[in-house]
């Protein structure tokens, strides 16, 4: 499991930017990112420890969100050869065995691009492919979309790789108009350095950061009866 340190003096200079201490389910959607075999399971292509430590973070959040009347959303890292849906040529060396292997994986008939089985999704879930690190780069702007139409204020992030796919999506979110909070021990890096990092730029800026345990609080305390 990561070690967490976010400096006191980066969460007391975020505080004027974005401080959420409560949510509105109805208006909320928990944004699940690249919870995926490909990035969770063990001997998978992008397999991490730390992403298999978040799995029960994910889904305690996924069932409080549900149970409080919220959105669950899934996003799929995924890969394609059709433009503007691939990946610029220059991006990635193809020859590379390990480039070569990630791609495949992330296909959307490889069973490593699918939910890792671990993850507890359900029938009423969102479960939304997304082709470039951020989860609104989807087709037809299918996620943000999603989040007009239910009249989405604000997005609970977790999902892995923190400094990567969420980290892009936080700062996408915000620019876009959404409040933000990014679950830190629901979010995984492959290192405690480069999870860390991430953090600390988005609560400076861009999200507030509290722990799964402030957020399953927030949203036990309005679920209905």
């Amino acid at each position: 499991m990561h070690k967490t340190v976010l400096p006191d003096w980066a969460v007391a200079r975020g505080q004027g930017y974005n401080a959420f201490p409560s949510l509105d389910p109805l208006s909320t959607a928990l944004v699940v990112i690249d919870m995926q075999a490909a990035f969770v399971g063990e001997g998978e292509v992008f397999g991490n420890a730390h992403a298999r430590d978040a799995i029960a973070p994910c889904n305690a959040l996924a069932t409080a969100m549900r149970q409080a009347g919220g959105t669950v959303i899934w996003m799929r890292q995924t890969t394609s050869d059709v433009p503007p849906l691939a990946m610029p040529q220059w991006q990635y060396d193809r020859s590379d065995p390990f480039v070569a292997r990630a791609i495949a994986a992330l296909r959307p008939e490889a069973a490593s691009h699918d939910l890792d089985p671990a993850m507890a999704r359900e029938a009423g879930d969102l479960v939304l492919d997304k082709y470039r690190y951020s989860a609104f780069s989807c087709p037809e702007r299918a996620l943000e979309k999603a989040l007009r139409e239910l009249r989405i204020e604000t997005l609970v992030l977790t999902g892995t790789l923190t400094n990567v796919c969420v980290e892009s999506t936080a700062r996408e979110a915000n620019m876009r108009g959404w409040k933000v909070i990014v679950v830190s021990d629901a979010c995984a890096a492959v290192t405690d350095e480069e999870h860390n990092a991430a953090l600390m730029n988005l609560r400076l800026n861009f999200a507030d950061v509290r722990g799964s345990d402030e957020v399953l609080e927030m949203l036990s305390a309005e679920a209905p009866a």
